[in-house]
């Protein structure tokens, strides 16, 4: 299989690395770094101080978590 398959057990060409080594793995929405106000805009909310506030919330508590559950 090529980098141009749209589709390797599930995981879509446009979420996958090839490290050095050749290795294909699956990026995560986790993998990058989140602020509350991207997580707030990310879940279809505006990003007002009581959405970002919430958003931080999550961020505090479940983490990376709170990240895969609305961006996988």
């Amino acid at each position: 299989m090529d980098d141009n398959t749209p589709i390797i057990s599930g995981t879509p060409a446009a979420a996958r690395t090839v490290d050095a080594s050749g290795n294909r793995t699956a990026r995560t929405g986790a993998d990058q770094e989140w602020t509350a106000e991207d997580l707030a805009v990310a879940e279809g909310h505006d990003p007002t101080p009581a959405n970002v506030r919430r958003a931080q919330q999550e961020l505090d508590e479940l983490g990376p978590a709170a990240i895969e559950r609305t961006v996988p």
